[in-house]
């Protein structure tokens, strides 16, 4: 399901106009991103938590010449599913 998808099946559910679901959704979510970027958690109460986690630093290796590649620590983005999306999913 794209972004688009969820745009249409809101804006057919609550006859609202498209533009104005494209906005909302829009804006939610930039509002997520913006509070992760700023390190907050994002908790929706039934649907999960997002978090941003550090990654330590670790070595790697490439595959092709097998040459040891030192990997620097970053920031990820982490969800993990709440207990209500858990149990509609089994």
């Amino acid at each position: 399901m794209t972004k688009k998808d969820i745009i249409l099946k809101v804006a057919d559910e609550t006859n609202l106009k498209q533009t104005d679901v494209k906005r909302v959704v829009q804006k939610t979510f930039d509002c997520i991103v913006a509070a992760l970027v700023r390190g907050e958690r994002i908790e929706l109460r039934n649907f999960g938590v997002f978090k941003v986690k550090q990654r330590k630093s670790r070595t790697g290796r490439n595959p092709r010449t097998n040459q040891v590649i030192p990997v620097p620590p970053r920031k990820v983005v982490v969800f993990k599913a709440g207990l209500e999306m858990k149990n509609q999913i089994k």
